[in-house]
């Protein structure tokens, strides 16, 4: 007998015809001896359209009070699915993350889980039950309602697969698994039987939407398999996990591309001692996820620094910089969100020189220009005009030998 924890996201539980085959499939689980933890998302867009309620009745909404509306969508989908399994005789019940003891820290719709107590999980699993947890919350150690951030039903799963020792995670979603690219942009893209956490890391950091950054880490660092699958096919997906590859593995694993971000260049910055601290400990201060950052050689005792965020953090970033930069003596403050980021991942980088230097070459052959260069162990990004990223990722895609033979051809999701 194995402890299972199953996530099921958003269009995975779209709608009462979609609850019940998620229904039937926990049931087939529970029936053939194992025991079940259910991670649900919010129904669809419910998420969404609790957002634009909330926009409509207050244009500053504050972070306790989002928290407390965005958690119900969670909640209504834990409790549906519950009242599912009942009329196919499974033993269920429903929990919030509150209930569930998921502690966080203080800081609304970004939390942080700091422990996950799990003590009225363990006492249903022990009675044989289904626990399905509305996922994406807990309960911070100030006593408040809680989000951690949208795709943080992943995070939930892989917390508590961890907090309860579970033999594997189970994250279904609305594709069947990790591929070398995003079949929407790259048609050619193949699905990859499996990926190592350090790529599935450096992929989530680049901008893959599949799995949730955090998540990975939770389940890396208590050594938890990831099976991402389809809740559509229930077919094979790919498994996630510590497994190192072997030789005959690829030296690239995927293309990853992102949409999401904004450049910020902030012009005549004094090269002073602090000006960097001065300009990125306040956005830190705000939660602000800063990715790359470029600074210019110094001229005449200024210089120009140029850095990414998402374009969600744009808004209040905005105002931030622009006092910094005043403090500061910079000369002025440009952003640019007509980007993107295209990134090459890959384990078999460690040992092979080289990479980049024929990634730079591909984008040159096709006359993509590259604003910003980013590099890890495995993974080299660059920023190029938003509207050479379909060219740049089905270039690289094939200069990389990661071509299928044909094109994707099962329903793709809608890009969000």
């Amino acid at each position: 007998m194995a402890l299972i924890v199953q996530k099921y996201g958003g269009t995975s539980v779209a709608d009462p015809d979609r609850i019940n085959a998620v229904a039937d499939n926990v049931a087939i689980t529970k029936r053939r001896g194992d025991d079940v933890i259910v991670v649900v998302s919010a129904m669809g867009k419910a998420t969404d359209n609790l957002i634009l309620l909330a926009d409509q009745v207050s244009k500053k909404q504050s972070g306790r009070e989002m928290d407390m509306l965005l958690t119900t969508g969670e909640r209504q989908t834990a409790a549906l699915l519950t009242m599912a399994l009942h009329e196919r005789g499974i033993e269920a019940i429903s929990y919030t993350g509150s209930q569930v003891g998921i502690i966080t820290d203080t800081a609304h719709r970004k939390a942080k889980i700091l422990e996950v107590k799990g003590d009225r999980v363990r006492e249903s699993i022990s009675q044989g039950k289904v626990a399905v947890i509305a996922g994406f919350q807990g309960v911070s150690t100030a006593k408040e309602i809680t989000t951690m951030g949208r795709g943080a039903s992943d995070l939930t799963a892989s917390a508590l697969a961890g907090a309860m020792n579970a033999d594997a995670c189970e994250i279904y979603t609305d594709v069947t698994g990790v591929f070398s690219a995003d079949p929407r942009i790259v048609p050619r893209a193949r699905k990859l039987a499996k990926v190592h956490f350090d790529e599935m890391l450096e992929m989530a950091g680049a901008g893959s939407k599949v799995l949730a950054m955090r998540s990975v880490e939770f389940a890396r660092n208590h050594d938890v398999p990831l099976h991402v699958r389809s809740a559509f096919t229930w077919e094979q997906g790919t498994w996630v996990s510590n497994e190192e590859p072997s030789m005959e593995d690829p030296i690239i694993s995927g293309v990853v591309t992102d949409m999401t971000e904004a450049k910020v260049t902030v012009l005549g910055v004094p090269d002073t001692p602090g000006v960097s601290a001065a300009l990125f400990e306040p956005l830190a201060d705000a939660n602000v996820n800063v990715d790359m950052i470029v600074q210019n050689t110094s001229t005449d005792g200024t210089t120009d620094i140029s850095f990414t965020m998402p374009m969600a953090d744009m808004a209040e970033s905005e105002s931030i910089v622009q006092r910094v930069a005043e403090s500061i003596g910079a000369t002025s403050v440009t952003h640019n969100d007509d980007i993107a980021k295209v990134s090459l991942v890959g384990a078999g980088m460690k040992s092979s020189p080289g990479i980049a230097a024929r990634m730079f070459r591909v984008l040159a052959d096709n006359d993509v220009n590259i604003e910003m260069i980013s590099t890890s162990t495995i993974r080299v990004s660059v920023i190029i005009p938003a509207g050479q990223m379909e060219l740049a990722a089905r270039s690289l895609h094939t200069a990389f030998g990661l071509d299928s033979g044909s094109d994707y051809s099962a329903p793709l999701p809608e890009r969000k």
